[in-house]
């Protein structure tokens, strides 16, 4: 299985980015996507997550409202839509796969963001 994600970069306060997580290897049907975010001396923590099938979906509250995920089965790709972007958004953000027994990471894409 492998999990590439990328789509970070610089923004000011106030901007947008979208990330994408591009999913190999297997069918991700009884899987849920989620991303993470491990900001500097902190710990990697959950920002949100969606069903592969079904597509419901939860965030953090840190940042509900302004990020939005989803998937496109078709291309089994995951995105993070992240708007109204705040400095303490700054972090590595990571996507992963799970199900019963099984677990999967990316590797992390930055996501900086200037006041």
């Amino acid at each position: 299985v492998q999990l590439q994600a990328f789509g970070g970069g610089l923004v000011q306060a106030g901007g947008s980015l979208r990330l994408s997580c591009a999913a190999s290897g297997r069918t991700f049907s009884s899987y849920i996507m989620a991303w993470f975010r491990q900001a500097p001396g902190k710990e990697r923590s959950f920002v949100a997550a969606i069903r592969w099938t079904g597509g419901n979906t939860n965030y953090a509250d840190s940042v509900k409202g302004r990020f939005t995920i989803s998937r496109d089965t078709a291309k089994n790709t995951v995105y993070l839509q992240m708007n109204s972007l705040k400095p303490e958004d700054t972090a590595i953000y990571y996507c992963n796969a799970r199900r019963v027994g099984k677990l999967y990471w990316g590797q992390g894409t930055q996501v900086t963001v200037s006041s």
